[in-house]
C-alpha cells in the first residue's frame, strides 16, 4: 500500500503539525536568562573524548532516560534501541507539541530540576537553546562521524560555529511546489521554472478563471516566508558569540521577495488565506488554489486531505531566480538534542545517535510516520523513492524531492529568539500580504521590531 494512501482527512493543524514538527510561534524567550558555563563549554567539551570502554560500561549499566517527543507511536522506533541495548530504559513522555515542549523545557532547565536527558527539537529553535547552554555537545560521544550519514544542509543547520554538535538530524522538509495538472492542461499553463513565469502564470490564470489562484501564500505562515527565503539566499540572521547578532530581513534579497510576492498579493493574482483552517481545507478540494508552495511532507498531507482530487496533483522543484543555479529552502523537520543538565550524558547520546542514524530505525520513521528522512541512504532508497502514489498520478513524488533536498543551500541561519521574529512577521509582513499593501515597507517595520526586540533583551545588533 502506498504511504500515501491511508491518511485521514481532513487533518487538523494540530495533528498535523504534531508529525511534521512545522515551524511554530509561542511564548518570548528572555534569550540570555538562564545559567551555564559559558561559551566555551562546546571546545571544552570537545576535547574530552569518551572513551569506547566508558561507552560500553554505560550502555551495559541499568539506566532510565526521558525523552521528550511529540512523534505518534515513536515507541517502535524506541524498541529498536532496547533490543540493542537492554540495560537502557527510554522513557517516552509526550510533554505538549512545539511551542507548548519548550515552554515546559525552559521553565525546567531555568529550575534546575524536571527536564529530560533527550528532547525533540526543531532545527529553527537549537539556537534559542543553545545561547542558553542548554544542549550537550555531542562531538565528545562519536557523533562527528555521522556527518557523512546525513544530508549536508542538515548537519549544518545542528552545528554549532566552533563545530559542536548540538543534535542529530530525523526528518526534513525541502520545499518544492505540488500543482493542479488538469487546471494547468485546461489554461495552457506550463510548469513554471523561474519566479517570473510563476508571476506570468498567475496573472493569466485568475483572469481566465478569478475563482482560481495560482498559488495561496498564507498570511499566517512565516514558516514558508522563510523557506521562500532561504531558496532566495537570504542571510537573515547570525549569531556571533553570545550575545552579538545581526539581523537583516529587509536587506536586497529580502526586499526582492518582498516586492514579488507583495506585488502579486496587491494585484490580487494570487490569496493569502489562513493555512490549516476549514476554508484552505475547501480551497483544495474545490479546486481554489492551483498549486501549493510547500514541503516535502506536503504530499502526504495533501493526499490525506483533498482526497477529492485524487489523480490531478503532480509535484515540482519550486520556481528558481536563478535556472542556472537550482535552490530550495526547507520548511519543517526536527532533531533529537540531549540536555546538558542530564545525569546519563553516555546513553543519551547514544540514543539521539541511534534514534536517527541506525537504518532500521531511521527507516521507520518514513513508514510508520510518513516523515521525510534526512539521510543520505534513504534518500538514495529505491523502496522509497520509487513510490507511485496514485494521487499524483504514479508519479515518483518521494524523488522529486529527494533530488530538491540535494538543492538546500548548507549557510542558513536561525536567531535565538525565534518566537518573537515570527509573531512581528505575522503583524507586519504577513498582514501586508493579507491586507494588499506594500510588503516591503512591511518588511523595514519587521526588521525595527526584532531589532527592537533583541536589543532589549541584551543583544548587540550588527549594523542598527
Amino acid at each position: 500500500m502506498s504511504r500515501f494512501s491511508d491518511q485521514a482527512a481532513p487533518l487538523s493543524r494540530r495533528h498535523f503539525l504534531a508529525v511534521t514538527g512545522a515551524l511554530t510561534a509561542g511564548t518570548a524567550l528572555a534569550a540570555c536568562s538562564s545559567g551555564g558555563s559559558g561559551a566555551s563549554s562546546g571546545s571544552t567539551a570537545a576535547a574530552q573524548a569518551v572513551s569506547q570502554a566508558d561507552i560500553d560500561k554505560a550502555m551495559s549499566t541499568p539506566t532510565e532516560l526521558t525523552f521528550w517527543t511529540w512523534v505518534p507511536n515513536i515507541d517502535q522506533e524506541v524498541a529498536l534501541f532496547k533490543q540493542k541495548y537492554p540495560a537502557i530504559k527510554v522513557n517516552v513522555v509526550n510533554a505538549g507539541q512545539g511551542a507548548a515542549q519548550y515552554t515546559k523545557l525552559r521553565t525546567a532547565l531555568q529550575a534546575k530540576t524536571g527536564a529530560p536527558d533527550a528532547c525533540q527539537i526543531e532545527y529553527q529553535y537549537i539556537p534559542t537553546f543553545t545561547i542558553t547552554d542548554s544542549l550537550l555537545d555531542l562531538r565528545p560521544y562519536g557523533a562527528s562521524a555521522l556527518r557523512s550519514t546525513f544530508v549536508d544542509w542538515t548537519w549544518g543547520q545542528v552545528s554549532g560555529a566552533g563545530g559542536e554538535v548540538w543534535a542529530i538530524p530525523q526528518d526534513t522538509g525541502p520545499m518544492g511546489m505540488l500543482y493542479r495538472q488538469d487546471i494547468f492542461d485546461k489554461h495552457g499553463i506550463a510548469v513554471p521554472k523561474t519566479w517570473d513565469e510563476f508571476a506570468d502564470a498567475a496573472r493569466k490564470l485568475h483572469a481566465a478563471d478569478p475563482g482560481v489562484y495560482l498559488t495561496n501564500l498564507s498570511a499566517n505562515e512565516p514558516a514558508a516566508w522563510h523557506g521562500l527565503l532561504w531558496q532566495a539566499g537570504g542571510k537573515p540572521y547570525t549569531t556571533s558569540g553570545k550575545s552579538t547578532v545581526s539581523i537583516s530581513v529587509d536587506d536586497a534579497v529580502s526586499k526582492k521577495l518582498g516586492a514579488y510576492w507583495g506585488g502579486l498579493a496587491k494585484e490580487g493574482v494570487i490569496s493569502s488565506d489562513p493555512d490549516f483552517t476549514d476554508s484552505w481545507y475547501a480551497g483544495f478540494n474545490q479546486g481554489k488554489y492551483a498549486t501549493w508552495i510547500t514541503a516535502a511532507w506536503g504530499p502526504v498531507f495533501l493526499s490525506g486531505s483533498a482526497k477529492s482530487t485524487s489523480g490531478k496533483w503532480r509535484a515540482a522543484p519550486l520556481p528558481q531566480w536563478d535556472a542556472s543555479a537550482p535552490s530550495s529552502g526547507n520548511w519543517g523537520g526536527s532533531t533529537t538534542a540531549v540536555m546538558r543538565s542530564s545525569k546519563n550524558p553516555i546513553a543519551a547520546a547514544m540514543f539521539a545517535q541511534f534514534l536517527n542514524s541506525d537504518p532500521a530505525s531511521a527507516k521507520l520513521f518514513t513508514t510508520e510516520q510518513f516523515f521525510f528522512p534526512a539521510t543520505k541512504a534513504l534518500l538514495a532508497d529505491a523502496s522509497f523513492t520509487g513510490q507511485t502514489p496514485a494521487f499524483y498520478g504514479d508519479q515518483k513524488v518521494n524523488q522529486v524531492f529527494a533530488d530538491i533536498s540535494s538543492t538546500v543551500p548548507t549557510s542558513f541561519q536561525w536567531p535565538p529568539f525565534l518566537d518573537q521574529v515570527v509573531t512581528d512577521w505575522t503583524e507586519t509582513v504577513g498582514k501586508s500580504l493579507a491586507d494588499r499593501t506594500d510588503s516591503v515597507t512591511a518588511l523595514s517595520t519587521w526588521q525595527s521590531r526584532i531589532t527592537t526586540y533583541a536589543k532589549n533583551q541584551g543583544f548587540t545588533v550588527q549594523g542598527s
